[in-house]
């Protein structure tokens, strides 16, 4: 039995905590001024006028469609590939092979993947100069805009290369849990074609493993700021991106309705969940008259097909777009239409080199924090169920993706006014602090199963030679954990890398990353300094994730050079 002293007993607790404290703080913190209670402004009486004033600006309406049909859009794409390529790669071997590739599409952060986006398809970006002039007869820039189009499509689009990789993953892993190969089986044996059969025994029980995921990929796409401003456009911009701007503007009399703002981007979130939902419940009625009409052939196929590749294109852009930042980065002139530069150099890297240093170092440091103390409360948490022998339900799965499902504009600001009652503002610690919160649901996602999945037999045999939990758990445990360790590590040490807003909050523009200065440099400034800035932000987590797959392999031939 657990004595009742164990310090385990703490840590379910705790983490809880450091998720619903902070964003019920930073909610109640945003509510308030959005119905006109903001003392420190001089208003103390409730009112609707935050709202009257939202209402009233220009281009509202317009902001709140892009919001919606970008974000809807994008996540029902995201899904189509991911689930087509899931199709596809269950009638051929080697699914493994395919999870280890989503590695650097995984890594690389999202305005990385933005902006390398941007470089590709712009009107003098590297597709326009590959055909021009001998295809197009353009010897100049073309005149229309394709980045920031007045549609969001550049938009959607940057989003769904990046999204399309991590549903990927979730449907994969999702395969494994539901026994897909079985299923697909007898499926096959009744005569169904191969993606056919995908669509009618695997989706069903594969969605419902991914339904969270997939809401969140849906809350991000509806509430995003770091990627609508590389791509989306800006008169008006999306929702979130205008409150964005009211909260960092200089104008304290916007506050209310920058607070105004975000709490309808949390309705839109919220509403826009439960239209999904209702959504599902309308297509698995389809599905289930579609099983039973028993046809072996039909449109599913090609549309997963269809699917797929759309998959394998968005993997190929991600690829793209960071070679596309690497070669400006060390672009020494080159000008339209020219395909490639007139010659390379060194020259960029050099001057900008004393502010990346800078900028990598705090990046690093940042995330390499948020992640040890989001890898220790997750340890701490499965190695307390293990002990108590505990299954958590599906509430605490709710909790744990609560972060990924709140806008994040919705309660950083209110959670910016804590940290400054507690003088904390701007500080390196408010900003782990907030990175921690993004990053432990990644972590603890990343290390259940594999925690979940060892025998217990080991954990007996070793109490069994009189070894106490704490060693247990150091001694055996770990060990046989190093490779799931070094890949939460390495994910959560990405997604701390990728966090724009929470940096920005809770740095209160004092604490610069590289995701905020390539943020920052992408609108206007020179590409070569936005190439090194953007591709020393995707490079960093890729060298996490080569440290960390490559780690266990080391230590473990470290320990038989040493048994030898």
């Amino acid at each position: 039995m657990t004595p009742r002293r164990d310090p385990l007993r703490l840590a379910p607790g705790l983490t809880l905590a450091l998720f619903l404290v902070p964003i019920g703080a930073g909610l109640l913190g945003t509510l308030a001024p959005a119905f006109g209670w903001m003392p420190a402004i001089g208003e103390a009486r409730l009112s609707l006028d935050p709202w009257r004033t939202l209402l009233e600006q220009p281009g509202i309406a317009t902001s709140l469609r892009l919001t919606l049909t970008t974000g809807f859009l994008a996540t029902a794409l995201s899904l189509l590939f991911a689930c087509g390529f899931a199709a596809l790669a269950s009638t051929r071997p080697g699914i493994a092979g395919f999870e280890r590739a989503l590695a650097p599409l995984l890594a690389t952060p999202h305005v990385a993947v933005a902006i390398g986006f941007a470089f590709l398809i712009a009107s003098s970006g590297f597709f326009a100069r590959v055909v021009s002039p001998w295809l197009t007869g353009w010897e100049r820039p073309p005149p229309f805009g394709i980045v920031r189009d007045p549609y969001g499509i550049s938009f959607v689009a940057g989003l769904v290369i990046k999204e399309t990789a991590f549903l990927v993953l979730m449907v994969l892993a999702a395969q494994g849990q539901v026994r897909a190969a079985q299923a697909l089986a007898a499926a096959r044996a009744l005569g169904y074609s191969p993606l056919v059969a995908w669509a009618k025994v695997v989706l069903p029980a594969v969605y419902r493993q991914i339904r969270l995921p997939v809401y969140a990929v849906l809350a991000f796409s509806l509430s995003n700021v770091e990627v609508a401003l590389v791509l989306a456009p800006g008169t008006p911009p999306p929702l979130a991106v205008l409150a964005m701007r009211w909260f960092t503007g200089w104008d304290l009399a916007l506050y209310p309705v920058a607070a105004a703002a975000a709490t309808l981007q949390l309705l839109v979130v919220a509403a826009g969940i439960l239209a999904w939902r209702l959504g599902e419940l309308a297509v698995k009625r389809l599905h289930r008259a579609w099983c039973e009409r028993g046809r072996r052939r039909g449109p599913a196929g090609p549309v997963l097909a269809l699917g797929g590749a759309g998959a394998v294109v968005s993997g190929g852009l991600v690829l793209a777009a960071i070679a596309a930042m690497a070669l400006w980065s060390v672009a020494e002139g080159w000008r339209y239409p020219d395909a490639l530069p007139a010659a390379l150099s060194l020259r960029s890297w050099a001057r900008a080199a004393p502010t990346m240093l800078d900028l990598v170092a705090t990046t690093a440091l940042v995330a390499a924090a948020a992640t040890l103390i989001a890898l220790a409360l997750a340890l701490a948490c499965l190695e307390n169920e293990a002990r108590r022998d505990l299954k958590p339900g599906a509430g605490a799965l709710w909790l744990l993706y609560l972060p990924l499902l709140v806008p994040q504009i919705a309660f950083l600001f209110g959670a910016q006014v804590a940290l400054v009652r507690l003088d904390l503002d701007g500080t390196l610690l408010a900003v782990i602090w907030a990175h921690l919160l993004f990053v432990l649901p990644y972590v603890f996602l990343s290390l259940a199963d594999p925690f979940r999945a060892l025998d217990p037999r080991y954990a007996r045999i070793a109490a069994g030679l009189g070894a106490r939990p704490w060693r247990t758990f150091v001694s055996v445990k770990l060990p046989m954990l190093a490779r799931p360790v070094g890949t939460a590590f390495a994910v959560g040490f990405s997604v701390s890398v990728a966090l724009y807003l929470p940096t920005l909050f809770a740095g209160a523009g004092r604490i610069m990353t590289l995701t905020t200065e390539a943020v920052t440099l992408s609108s206007g400034a020179d590409r070569r300094v936005v190439g090194v800035t953007a591709f020393l932000q995707a490079a960093l987590p890729l060298a996490v994730y080569a440290a960390a797959l490559a780690a266990p392999g080391l230590l473990a031939a470290r320990s038989r050079r040493r048994a030898a």
